[in-house]
């Protein structure tokens, strides 16, 4: 794609930190004297930090790009520099049109300001005309649902008047580039419907959108493609099923997921995961399993003391977080005694009508009234493509996750009336 197609390219971006260490660091001024007079000459360690480093993209004309990666992949970094918040320290970044955007909650309000006030300095901070303002001034209080406090300072605004406004401003003035930062995290489920079907709309009317989320329902809905950081390089660009995928596959290649120093995870601790692992058919250590084929989980614990009537269980999930299988052991009245040390269990699988696909495991270890660990996207897997049918067709992302057995047939006797 040639630069004069793309409202946003990026070349070469770096954006550098200093990050200071001193654990002897005075907190009184009285400190800070005496240590300047007795150590004229001290230095405080410091630490060259990039959080982003040879970022380059581009962004075509009326394209939602989802900016995809991990807590602290250089996200936000990359987002303030577009809008211009924070300097590069090396690279180019070229804007082809007005940046509206929306990275925190009621960034660019004035707290001593009424709400109508801030939608007319909002626009203007964008260089919109009063005209254009008073245009949009009503479908911006009917989006954001305000009209009662329009005249109230929003310093007295709840959390959610506050950020369905400063959505409703961003996403209706009429910036030709939109960049929203984490806006689907917040709000009730009908805040958040509201915001992708006004998403949609402003990518139907020609508008350019770069999106960060964590919600991979949300940006597999709105996104066709995707930037995936990783510790602030980027590790893919390109179509969106590939960037989720590659998103959740960072524990790398490794065939057993090592989780034992996860700190994410929740229960008493009497027993942990510590290890996680899936065996194909033969028996071999793998990632990809087939679709309706049997396989392995084997998943090793440390346990702290003796134990009886442990229950395990295993959810399948999307990568959006929707939930396809439970495999719990109690379906099946299946409980285990436990000893003190180190040991496995396995779920065997006989086969999971899964379309070819990315999915992760989340792993519990408990009790009938107790949970020991429980670990969420403790690994993930994948179906590899498989000519389920002998057709060569499988079903695509909008047909479903699953693989049903079963086939057609035509007669010529309807359905008796008698049976309907």
């Amino acid at each position: 794609m040639s630069s004069s197609d793309a409202a946003i390219s990026v070349r070469n971006v770096s954006k550098k930190y200093v990050i200071r260490h001193d654990r002897t660091a005075p907190t009184r001024l009285s400190e800070v004297v005496a240590r300047r007079l007795r150590h004229p000459f001290h230095r405080v360690e410091c630490e060259e930090f990039w959080a982003l480093k040879d970022v380059t993209f581009d962004v075509p004309r009326g394209e939602v790009l989802a900016l995809i990666g991990a807590n602290g992949a250089g996200k936000s970094t990359l987002l303030k520099i577009l809008s211009r918040i924070t300097e590069m320290t090396e690279g180019e970044v070229v804007l082809d049109g007005r940046v509206g955007s929306l990275l925190e909650v009621g960034t660019g309000f004035n707290q001593e300001l009424t709400g109508r006030e801030n939608i007319f300095l909002n626009g203007a901070i964008l260089g919109m005309r009063r005209a254009e303002i008073r245009q949009q001034f009503d479908a911006i209080v009917e989006f954001a649902g305000v009209e009662r406090f329009l005249d109230t300072p929003v310093k007295h605004y709840s959390s959610g008047m506050y950020m369905r406004l400063a959505f409703a401003v961003a996403a209706h003035l009429k910036s030709e580039i939109l960049i929203v930062d984490e806006v689907l995290a917040v709000g009730d489920q009908d805040f958040q419907r509201k915001c992708l079907g006004k998403m949609r709309d402003v990518a139907g009317d020609g508008r350019t959108v770069v999106l960060v989320s964590h919600n991979m329902a949300a940006i597999t809905t709105l996104c066709t493609h995707a930037v995936v950081l990783r510790a602030g390089r980027v590790r893919y660009a390109g179509d969106i099923d590939h960037a989720v995928a590659e998103y959740a596959s960072r524990e790398g290649a490794s065939l057993v997921g090592d989780v034992q120093n996860r700190r994410d995870r929740r229960g008493g601790g009497e027993i942990r995961c510590t290890k996680i692992a899936l065996r194909g058919a033969r028996g071999e250590l793998t990632r990809s399993v087939r679709a309706n084929q049997p396989f392995e989980v084997v998943v090793n614990y440390e346990a702290k003391q003796d134990v009886r009537d442990v229950a395990l269980s295993l959810d399948v999930e999307l990568l959006d977080g929707t939930r396809l299988v439970t495999l719990y052991s109690a379906f099946r009245n299946e409980a285990f005694p436990v000893t003190a040390g180190a040991g496995s269990f396995s779920c065997h699988v006989a086969g999971l009508p899964l379309r070819p696909d990315t999915y992760s495991l989340n792993v519990f270890i408990g009790a009938r009234h107790a949970v020991f660990d429980y670990l969420d996207r403790a690994m993930t897997f994948e179906v590899s493509p498989t000519d389920v049918f002998g057709t060569g067709r499988m079903p695509e992302r909008s047909q479903g996750p699953l693989v049903g057995d079963f086939h057609w047939t035509v007669s010529e006797r309807a359905l008796a009336h008698e049976i309907i």
